[in-house]
């Protein structure tokens, strides 16, 4: 891993990237999402300031675990300006996240308890499947892949109206 010296303050992207492990690529997505932030040379570069470094970290752990980037940057919009999270806050953020990382674990235990029942969505040609349909609640009124079509309409009809 290369040392940067304690002299530098701020780091070129290329630099951040290879102490951080993400991918140039990474770094400015998660820039463009809101995630992280620099400020420009008047050459146009990007410079990160070292505590950038930390953030990174906590993103990438974050993800590593599965929770998407929208909690993720939600979460970092909670700490005052400019401060990087510390493990007290991983600690609290964590927690608040271990109801929705157990549901995921739930799952996939049922995923892998039943995975040679399924042909991957689990609706196109089964009458049953104990992935998406327990009991065969939808066989009665549909039938193929519409049950995937009918889960994406009722999740767009949960959400707010759009304003004018």
């Amino acid at each position: 891993m290369p040392q940067i010296p304690e002299k530098i303050h701020e780091l070129t992207v290329g630099q951040l990237s290879a102490r951080s492990g993400a991918a140039v690529s990474a770094l400015h997505f998660y820039e463009s999402k809101g995630l992280i932030g620099s400020r420009r040379t008047p050459g146009n570069q990007r410079r990160y300031t070292r505590d950038t470094l930390r953030r990174v970290a906590f993103i990438r752990a974050a993800q590593r675990v599965g929770i998407p980037l929208a909690t993720i940057r939600d979460a970092l919009a909670e700490l005052p300006e400019e401060r990087t999270p510390n493990r007290e806050d991983w600690a609290r953020l964590s927690e608040a996240w271990r109801g929705e990382l157990e549901e995921r674990i739930r799952q996939l235990g049922r995923l892998r308890d039943h995975l040679t029942d399924c042909i991957g969505c689990g609706c196109l040609s089964m009458e049953t499947c104990v992935l998406s349909n327990p009991d065969d609640v939808f066989g009665d009124r549909l039938t193929g892949s519409r049950l995937m079509a009918e889960r994406r309409d009722r999740r767009e009809s949960r959400k707010p109206p759009a304003r004018a």
